[in-house]
């Protein structure tokens, strides 16, 4: 069931095009004047990016499905020149909720929520200054932890890789969490594990600058295999597709761990993912919505926090590599995840949340 709504998701691109492109004709269809309306925002990434903004959008379908009473309507962004004109013409539709989805409309966001401090926002993988705007934030670096010792205890070259889309906080806090668990593991076993692709002390790596060409991560993750690396995490969006497939294609000369929503369930490529480091933005989102609607006020500060205490951060099921994961290594994986819930194994990231 999950996997069929995922992909219906994906769907909405050709269905709901026009919307997606002119929100300003976009109006409530068939809602009534009692409706409350929920209108997303989404990054470059665009709203089948199988991450962060199909994921967003996943929560809006999910409160409307709960809630008849909320109308729920998006736009896709072009460029990042299109963020501050997509969300002003939200508010001068008067949607009740409009949320911006992702870290690089931080900016745009904060300064229309300026100009509009009624207005109630929303933004996901951001935290800015506005009282208006509540941020669901996510500690995807102790999730990344895990799918680190995982990819340390799997490799059978020695070493694992890891990229992103862009140099921002909620692309490289994954990428550190990876990197801490690869190192976690090395001290635990007395071995050699190297990362390619990410130096969490000088925080420099891989990047496509992208999340959408999956040529650009292709091009990437085949620089990482060809110094060694046989298990790869991008952090790239819609541009990591090309990293799984080339990994499907590989027939299991590498493998990958993807990001975000369950890769499994959004993707075609599970034969070459081992496990997904999941941002549950989709119960988040929903959350949000539905308190927004009844009347409840969302507060910035704290806003929401995602960890692996209260679920909003997670590791994916195995899938088709379930048989091929020792047990003995699923073991240590469980075990350090309820060390780190229980705040006995701390991880610590430059792009935590704060």
């Amino acid at each position: 069931m999950r996997i069929a709504s995922v992909f219906a998701v994906g769907g909405l691109v050709l269905a709901a095009a026009a919307c997606g492109e002119a929100p300003e004709d976009d109006n409530n269809a068939g809602g009534g004047e009692n409706k409350y309306s929920a209108c997303m925002v989404t990054d470059v990434g665009g709203i089948d990016d199988k991450s962060f903004n199909t994921s967003a959008w996943k929560g809006l379908e999910a409160a409307k499905a709960e809630n008849g009473d909320i109308d729920i309507k998006y736009v896709a962004s072009k460029a990042e020149a299109d963020y501050e004109p997509n969300l002003t013409q939200y508010v001068n539709q008067d949607c009740d909720f409009i949320l911006a989805v992702g870290g690089l409309m931080g900016d745009a966001t904060s300064k229309i929520a300026k100009a509009n401090p009624d207005q109630q926002f929303a933004i996901v993988d951001a935290k800015v200054p506005e009282a208006n705007v509540y941020p669901m934030q996510f500690d995807t670096a102790q999730a990344g932890f895990l799918a680190g010792y995982l990819a340390a205890g799997m490799t059978k070259s020695g070493k694992v890789g890891t990229y992103g889309g862009m140099k921002i906080p909620p692309v490289t806090i994954f990428m550190d969490g990876y990197a801490d668990g690869v190192a976690h593991y090395n001290k635990t076993k007395g071995k050699n594990v190297q990362v390619l692709g990410w130096d969490k002390a000088t925080q420099n790596g891989s990047f496509t600058n992208d999340f959408v060409k999956q040529d650009e991560g292709k091009k990437v993750s085949d620089a990482l295999v060809a110094q060694g690396a046989d298990i790869v995490m991008p952090v790239a969006g819609g541009a990591g597709l090309g990293t799984t497939g080339a990994a499907k294609a590989s027939g299991g000369k590498y493998n990958t761990i993807w990001v975000d929503v369950d890769g499994c369930e959004s993707t075609p490529d599970c034969a070459a993912i081992i496990t997904t480091v999941v941002k549950n933005i989709p119960d988040a989102v929903k959350e949000a919505v539905l308190k927004a609607a009844a009347g409840e006020k969302l507060e910035a500060t704290p806003g929401f926090l995602g960890t692996l205490a209260n679920n909003g951060v997670s590791l994916a099921p195995y899938h088709e590599f379930d048989s091929k994961v020792p047990a003995e290594l699923k073991a240590e994986v469980d075990k350090l995840k309820a060390d780190i819930a229980a705040g006995t194994i701390k991880v610590e990231s430059p792009a935590q949340p704060k």
